[in-house]
């Protein structure tokens, strides 16, 4: 694509974001800053339809991006705008150190308040270390296994077993795995505890390979949750709920979370700031929407994601800087030696 096509496809996305309407040869020439006549433009956007960038709606003379034109747009024309200095106070009052999951809470309420969307912050998942592991008989062929995490997070797993062991094994596994691994990971207890089995009496090591293959492996791989603010602002979107059947799949989205949490958690791998364009993958399937999104940490380490869903005709430019500095103060006030 020559300069001057890239000229004209910025013009008409930026165009179209600010009025919400198909945009013609006419507005292109005004605002564009080139010199060039009406046929050229013309001829310009059909070779822009044909590389997929832009599409006519109806039997309208002016033209609208597609989900690829808007991706082309977001990864290299975008020229991200200052954020406002009242915004920027407004976000560093209220991501102050606080509990954590208050700080979580209010990350989401800044996306949605300061973007008119619908903002999303991915709890940090589950940790993986634990500080106390207990084993009770429940009856014959069953045994509640209760994990204690440094957090305090209890959570619990029945092991069925074909053995039956008495309350005395049950102590003595429980003490052997406290004493020799609290504070690890439980990938690291099932690397150390491969080599070492053969060692064990047959009638503990039988249960703890249960436990760690049957309970902990769960346990390993549990994802956190979300916490979601201002979806019912999409409703005021007039490109999101003009169109009931659309509606109705965008809020069934939401309530389900799977995709969201899906795309979130890829965004939790990736460094910086990800626009993900409705319709271009699988991994946001609705035409009409769009989400921008940034990982967040924790003295350091990522923990997990946050953004702002909203329509694909969104301020790009204003929306970017409020995502990437809401990560940046959330991982503060999470790392925060109150929050430590």
């Amino acid at each position: 694509m020559d300069d001057r096509s890239r000229a004209l496809l910025k013009t008409l996305i930026e165009r179209y974001i600010e009025e919400g309407q198909p945009i013609g040869s006419r507005t292109l020439s005004r605002f564009s800053g080139l010199d060039l006549s009406a046929a050229t433009i013309r001829n310009v956007m059909a070779d822009l339809e044909e590389m997929g960038l832009v599409t006519s709606p109806h039997t309208s003379a002016g033209r609208i991006p597609t989900p690829r034109g808007y991706r082309l747009f977001v990864d290299t024309m975008v020229t991200v705008r200052p954020l406002e200095e009242i915004a920027a106070r407004e976000m560093e009052k209220g991501l102050l150190p606080d509990s954590p999951q208050r700080v979580l809470n209010s990350a989401a309420q800044i996306l949605s308040n300061l973007t008119h969307f619908a903002g999303v912050v991915m709890t940090p998942k589950r940790a993986q270390v634990f500080k106390h592991i207990e084993f009770l008989r429940l009856g014959e062929g069953k045994i509640l296994l209760i994990m204690v995490t440094p957090e305090g997070d209890v959570q619990n797993r029945i092991l069925p077993t074909t053995q039956d062991y008495t309350p005395s094994q049950l102590v003595e596994a429980g003490n052997y795995i406290n004493t020799q691994f609290a504070g690890k990971s439980f990938a690291q207890v099932r690397a150390h505890l491969a080599a070492d089995l053969d060692n064990l009496r047959s009638d503990i090591s039988g249960l703890m390979a249960l436990a760690l293959h049957s309970g902990v492996s769960d346990y390993d791989m549990g994802q956190g949750d979300m916490v979601l603010s201002g979806e019912r602002r999409l409703l005021n979107v007039g490109d999101l709920s003009t169109n009931l059947d659309k509606l109705r799949k965008m809020f069934d989205m939401l309530e389900q979370k799977s995709v969201l949490m899906q795309l979130l958690d890829v965004s939790s791998h990736a460094d910086g700031i990800q626009i993900f364009i409705g319709g271009e993958s699988d991994l946001l399937p609705y035409e009409d929407l769009a989400v921008i999104s940034a990982p967040y940490s924790v003295d350091g380490q990522i923990v997990g994601t946050l953004g702002v869903i909203g329509p694909t005709r969104m301020a790009y430019d204003r929306v970017i800087p409020i995502v990437d500095i809401t990560s940046k103060l959330l991982s503060g006030a999470l790392s925060s030696p109150i929050n430590s």
